[in-house]
């Protein structure tokens, strides 16, 4: 079983990146950057507009109430200013594996670091708090940026789902690309990985 309590109000933070548990009174902090023309290029769930986005922001409020996902809101300390969004989901404890998903950062966020340091922050309470013995991340095959961000962070391409999603053209079906880091891979080596280009 994994040491984790959905009720709780997790706080993940280091001196760059604070997130917290994503509330509906968050809307008005992420509508900008919902409206950014590219933010849900790759989602086949969207979240622009104030009345998508509240659907959106109830929706992940209500996974984590149904203990099937955990929500974030992602607040850059630097820039002072919330960046993004990001989640634990398809949390199973049976299995001691979750996935990282639902991710998106304004424009000008991407670039900056900001991801490297989310992205240890929610590997290392997960591996190291959670006890998680695998964390799963995935992405359309388009999304090269995307997937170069998962590889760069330690994750490792695993598998194809063919079809999974819509196509983003509207017409069709596309593939989804499975990566994945394991609770051995980060304590031998993906944790001094990515803290060395945290420190750089």
């Amino acid at each position: 079983m994994l040491n984790f309590d959905f009720a709780k109000g997790y706080l993940l933070e280091d001196d760059f990146v604070q997130l917290r548990p994503l509330r509906i009174e968050d809307v008005p902090y992420l509508l900008d950057i919902a409206n950014e023309p590219d933010i849900w290029k790759y989602s086949f769930v969207k979240g622009d507009g104030a009345k998508n986005l509240t659907t959106y922001i109830q929706t992940a409020i209500d996974q984590r109430k149904a203990k099937k996902e955990y929500p974030f809101i992602v607040y850059d300390k630097v820039k002072e200013q919330y960046a993004g969004s990001t989640r634990y989901c398809e949390i199973m404890p049976s299995l001691s594996a979750i996935r990282l998903g639902y991710t998106w950062y304004g424009s000008k966020y991407r670039g900056t670091g900001l991801n490297k340091h989310c992205k240890y922050l929610m590997f290392e309470f997960a591996f190291e708090t959670m006890g998680v013995e695998r964390i799963g991340m995935g992405a359309y095959v388009e999304n090269e940026i995307s997937i170069a961000a998962m590889q760069s962070v330690g994750c490792k391409k695993e598998g194809i789902l063919r079809g999974i999603f819509p196509a983003i053209t509207g017409e069709g079906r596309t593939d989804g690309v499975l990566l994945s880091i394991l609770k051995n891979e980060w304590f031998e080596e993906e944790k001094f990985k990515l803290q060395a280009k945290l420190r750089g």
